[in-house]
């Protein structure tokens, strides 16, 4: 896995994190609420780009 993939997914969680505790709370955003979701969608869709590139032959 490359270190690009990584902190994408390092970074997926963190999203994951901060999307739970603001759907915990009692008085949720529900703007913030979606822009943590498309926010995470659109790491999803970058890692699933990285990882079905074909590698270069070494």
């Amino acid at each position: 896995m490359s270190d690009r993939v990584f902190r994408l997914m390092e970074r997926h969680q963190k999203l994951d994190d901060a999307l739970r505790l603001a759907q915990w709370r009692r008085a949720a955003d529900p703007f913030e609420i979606v822009r943590l979701k498309k926010l995470k969608l659109a790491i999803k869709d970058r890692i699933t780009r990285l990882l079905r590139r074909p590698r270069a032959a070494a």
